[in-house]
């Protein structure tokens, strides 16, 4: 009995490890994520917002469907976002949006387009029609570069 119940506080020890290290790295992921995109320096909207500010301002929605624990996301954000010529462009032609990859409108906006993985970023009208699928590019030049040819 003795050998069983050290076997069981073992085990709940091990299991109380493994959460507090998966679940430290998920709070850990998202807290770099908000560090991330708050760097980026670009005011971020919701889709609905974003829609109506791009209607009465005749600019396009750039959305980015991202999720914020995502180390490629936080890459994309510190080298491409976060470049002061690309947030310079995004804020005179566009209207930032972010979507959450896992919440309910980023699920909603990802089946509407099609959309499947992340980042991924789209140019839609004010109407929410899309109009172009941007690469995922890590150089800031060539983000830019694609930008302009909407």
């Amino acid at each position: 009995m003795h050998k069983e119940k050290a076997l069981l506080r073992t085990i709940l020890t091990w299991e109380a490890i493994a959460a507090l290290v998966y679940f430290g790295n998920v709070q850990l992921q998202t807290w770099l994520g908000h560090r991330a995109l708050t760097a980026t320096g670009l005011e971020v909207h919701t889709l609905e917002t974003g829609l109506d500010l791009a209607a009465s301002t005749d600019r396009l929605v750039l959305a980015d469907v991202s999720a914020i624990w995502c180390s490629s996301c936080r890459t994309f954000d510190r080298k491409v976002l976060a470049d002061e010529r690309v947030r310079k462009l995004i804020e005179e032609r566009y209207v930032f949006v972010r979507l959450e990859y896992e919440s309910e409108e980023g699920k909603a906006f990802r089946e509407l387009h099609d959309i499947k993985g992340f980042p991924r970023l789209v140019v839609l009208d004010a109407e929410g029609n899309l109009i172009a699928r941007l690469p995922t590019v890590y150089d800031p030049e060539s983000f830019r570069a694609s930008l302009n040819e909407v």
